[in-house]
This record gives C-alpha cells, structure tokens and sequence, in this order.
C-alpha cells in the first residue's frame, strides 16, 4: 500500500490540477472545513483519523498581493501562524512536511538566487512566505520548495517585459512534486530563465506588453535551479 499523503489547502489553484494528475501518489486533499490550520485541534482530528507519513502544506493566502499590504492580521495568521501548527503537529506524530514557498523571499536584484543565498523580503507576502519557512526549518523532518509557477493558461491580459523569472504551470509542477517527496532542506523550483511576457506569449500570442513599476515586486525573480535538475536527472 502507497503511503498516504495530505495535502492542505485541497480546494486551491494548484490543488485542482494535481487532483486531475493523481496517478502516481496516495494523496488525501484537504479543504479548510475538514482542517482549519488555525486550529490545532482540527489539525490533530485529521492527523489522527488519516494517518499520513507525508504532509504537502499549499495552504494558506497568495493573491491578491496587496491583501498582504491592508490586512497584515490575515497574512500573518494563514502564512505565518497557520504554517507554525502545521509544523509543530508534523513534529510531534513525526510527519515528513513539505512547505510550498516562494521565490519572493529573495530580494530580487541580482537573480540567479542559490538557496544558500540570503534570503531578503521586499513585500508583505513574501516576509509572510519567509515567517512560514521559518518554522518549517526548524524542523529537520521537512522539505521548503521555493517555487515560481501559475496557472495553465496564464490568466493576466499583460505581462511584464522587465520582470524576469523561472516560471511554469501548476501542471508542471505536478508532474514534478513525485520526484521531490524524498528530498529535504531547501530546493528551488521553476522552468526556463525568461521575461513574464515571454513565458506568457508562448500559449497566448496576444499577450500585452506591459513594464512593471511596483518597487514592492523584485525584477529579478530568476533563482539558480542545479539543484533541481540535479535530483530530476
């Protein structure tokens, strides 16, 4: 018998996909009804009624960017506090934990970001994304992957000339994950070195250019992905 696999934040974008390509693992996807992640006792309930030797934490609060901005309390308590009792039910019935980052937490000026490389938050989701992390590494028993992906087709009418990137799709990413499930510590995910506008152009060709001039978004997002071609070879 597969080993069972839960997953938090069971009704997300990327949650949606990997529920359509769940061929090659035993995963139980989980919405907020059945695990709050505010509520430890909610946590437990399912950690004890499912049994899990892995847990893949996607939930918690990315869009809108500026929700982060206006609302600090809510930022705080899904990225921060939710992933913090994540980390310590995961501790305490031994559970591998698989956080899902992001490649905000580096600054965003000289690209090519190792994961040895310092990490320096320009915006509050991103420092929200690093106070999860956080905690996740203070558990040994886990795995943090910074990942750079969206959805399949992209979903913006523009896209930025200026702002460069390793993006994928969430479809990408799924067919990916399986590879990673043994892995720990910090690895960097994400495809092809390029602008948003060219990533975009390849599925839409009538994609808008356009320049992105929010100084709370770094320009240079393009992380360093040896490590991960690494492991997939």
């Amino acid at each position: 018998m597969r080993n069972k696999i839960l997953v938090t934040g069971g009704n997300g974008r990327f949650a949606k996909v990997l529920k359509k390509r769940n061929n090659l693992l035993n995963l139980k996807f989980l919405s907020k009804k059945e695990m709050n992640i505010l509520n430890i006792k909610s946590i437990e309930k399912c950690i004890t009624k499912h049994k899990p030797k892995i847990l893949i934490h996607t939930a918690g609060l990315s869009r809108p960017m500026q929700e982060h901005e206006i609302n600090i309390s809510k930022s705080i308590d899904l990225n921060i506090i939710g992933t913090a009792n994540i980390v310590k039910a995961c501790e305490k019935h031994n559970i591998k934990l698989i956080y899902f980052s992001t490649c905000y937490v580096y600054d965003g000026i000289k690209g090519n970001f190792n994961e040895t490389d310092p990490v320096k938050p320009i915006n509050n989701y991103a420092l929200s994304k690093l106070g999860g992390e956080s905690s996740v590494l203070m558990y040994k028993n886990s795995l943090v992957l910074r990942i750079q992906m969206t959805e399949k087709p992209f979903f913006h009418k523009k896209a930025f000339t200026n702002l460069f990137s390793n993006y994928i799709f969430h479809d990408e990413m799924a067919d990916i994950l399986p590879k990673l499930l043994n892995s720990f510590g910090i690895i960097n995910v994400g495809g092809k070195l390029q602008s948003i506008y060219n990533f975009a152009k390849q599925h839409n060709t009538k994609i808008i250019k356009d320049k992105c001039i929010n100084k709370k978004i770094p320009l240079k997002q393009t992380m360093n992905l040896s490590k991960l071609k690494k492991i997939l070879n």
